[in-house]
């Protein structure tokens, strides 16, 4: 690929986001620390970093950062790498939940003294590591109040600067499409959205499809505004299903900026091995992001978004009949799930919530 070309960036807090999670810490089978460096030193147009995963175990206190105590000395050079992105300007949040279940459980219910047994750990977390946010990404059930617990204690713990984001999957912005997280996101919305800084939303893994801007026109076509919905990307085929060449998702983000001029903007999960550099230059994912997104708006369109009228490509609202996103699961599992009468959506979220077996898939579908 040939250098790509230095331009202009938007100031930060100016344009749509450019997001990475970082969950890699270091090199896998190796002890080296993967740097987030590169991403301020090479002027890379990046706006947030997550850190992830925080997870809240038993007992109450048991707090770690993927396996370890946030504390542990193998992290010493991940939180002194995030203070300087953040004396650059760059936002630094944590990451709650994710494929590990049981923190968001944990915090749910109607026992206040459970709820506070939990958090108050994870509050002296947020602190002692000066996060920016936190992102609450729920792949569990939980309850609509159990989740607006939680955000109005951070509210009420860190202020109005703090930002709160959520991780759904694409989805949970649609009607009456199965999701992982229990409750509404358009009721949280409406209750809660003036609290909810933006949705880092999953296209991908079965979940939505980002090849196209189908799904997110049709996610806007139900309600949502363009600055509360970024478009989560996968940043490398080996991370899981949905993942796009830049050859293609350069004209999908070049029509969506264009399309709407408040759009959230991307994030990547993960940053370790991001292409197109890998291992070796990750960045340069985010170079490439920022190079459509963190630029001043030029006076031009894709040829995607020039070959057909723009009111022609969106969906009408609420289609019915969204695109088949890539999913890892056999065709044959989804065609059984489907001949008993469920979706190809219902089919793919049964098999992502029983990690692929069609038996518990079956029985999970029919006791909904």
């Amino acid at each position: 690929m040939p250098p790509i070309p230095a331009r202009p960036l938007l100031p930060l807090g100016e344009g749509p986001q450019v997001i990475v999670y970082h969950q890699t810490h270091y090199l896998p089978n190796s002890s080296q620390p993967v740097s987030i460096l590169p991403l301020i030193t090479n002027n890379t147009g990046i706006t947030h970093v997550i850190i992830a995963a925080i997870h809240l175990n038993d007992p109450p206190g048991n707090v770690t950062l993927n396996n370890d105590n946030p504390d542990h000395e193998k992290f010493q050079t991940l939180w002194a790498e995030v203070a300087w992105l953040q004396a650059s300007g760059v936002k630094v949040l944590g990451m709650l939940g994710g494929a590990a279940k049981g923190s968001f459980e944990r915090l749910d219910g109607h026992d206040i003294q459970r709820f506070d047994s939990y958090y108050t750990p994870l509050r002296d977390t947020i602190r002692a590591h000066n996060f920016d946010g936190l992102d609450l990404d729920v792949e569990e059930n939980m309850s609509l109040d159990g989740i607006i617990r939680l955000i109005d204690r951070l509210r009420t713990d860190f202020g109005s600067s703090f930002l709160i984001t959520l991780a759904p999957v694409a989805t949970a912005l649609l009607p009456l499409q199965p999701h992982l997280s229990g409750f509404s996101y358009s009721t949280l919305e409406r209750q809660r959205g003036d609290q909810i800084a933006w949705y880092n939303t999953q296209f991908y893994c079965g979940w939505g499809d980002a090849s196209t801007t189908f799904w997110y026109d049709a996610i806007l076509a139900s309600g949502w505004k363009p600055k509360k919905v970024v478009m989560g990307l996968i940043t490398n085929p080996a991370l899981g299903a949905g993942y796009v060449p830049w050859e293609k998702m350069e004209g999908v983000l070049r029509t969506l900026r264009s399309r709407y001029p408040s759009f959230g903007g991307v994030m990547g999960w993960e940053y370790f091995c991001a292409l197109p550099g890998g291992q070796v230059r990750p960045w340069e994912w985010v170079e490439l992001m920022a190079g459509v997104l963190r630029t001043p708006m030029q006076v031009e369109q894709s040829p995607d978004a020039s070959a057909v009228p723009v009111a022609q490509q969106r969906p009408p609202f609420g289609a019915p009949a969204m695109p088949a996103p890539q999913h890892p699961f056999p065709a044959e599992s989804v065609m059984t799930l489907q001949e008993l009468g469920f979706n190809q959506q219902q089919a793919v979220a049964a098999l992502k919530m029983t990690g692929g077996d069609v038996e518990q898939a079956a029985g999970l579908l029919f006791a909904d």
